[in-house]
């Protein structure tokens, strides 16, 4: 039986498709941010990108994503380790720091469905586009759970067996 790629490779090891296979395909990373100005610190809100689609809970123009939405960042193994607001739940993120990946993860759980089942989805709890708001309603949008393990994840994850 072969080892999973995602434990045997580094980041800038990984081909295309297993680069790719990492997104879990939760969102988290496409809620519009703001930066504090005084402070540096960014705040995640619960309002998506121009280009998420909720039903399918992905960009609905990966492709050509950074030429429509310019301050769209494009996840690389050399910048990943430095951006500050991907989720801690982020397959990418846990990788570089040497961690493996979470039970819900479809690459484990052989299932896209788990993503949602864990909490760990933005599914549901979008409040609209990024376009429906002013900049003084987004920052009335701020939220902490983007940031969080929901509890779904981590109760799971401690009943497994070891």
């Amino acid at each position: 039986m072969t080892e999973a790629f995602w434990r045997t490779k580094r980041l800038d090891q990984m081909t295309d498709s297993e680069w790719e296979s990492l997104c879990d395909g939760c969102g988290r990373c496409c809620l519009v941010k703001l930066e504090d100005e005084d402070t540096g610190e960014i705040h995640a809100t619960d309002i998506v990108c121009r280009l998420f689609d909720e039903a399918g809970c992905r960009c609905a123009d990966y492709a050509n994503r950074t030429d429509k939405v310019p301050d769209c960042v494009r996840l690389t193994a050399a910048n990943v380790r430095q951006l500050s607001w991907l989720p801690v739940t982020c397959a990418y993120r846990l990788i570089a720091r040497g961690q493996d990946l979470p039970w819900w993860h479809p690459l484990v759980s052989g299932r896209a469905e788990t993503v949602v089942e864990a909490g760990i989805s933005v599914k549901g709890r979008t409040a609209g586009s990024e376009d429906d708001y002013t900049t003084d309603q987004k920052i009335e949008r701020i939220t902490e759970w983007p940031k969080r393990w929901p509890r779904a994840a981590r109760a799971k994850a401690a009943r497994r067996p070891a």
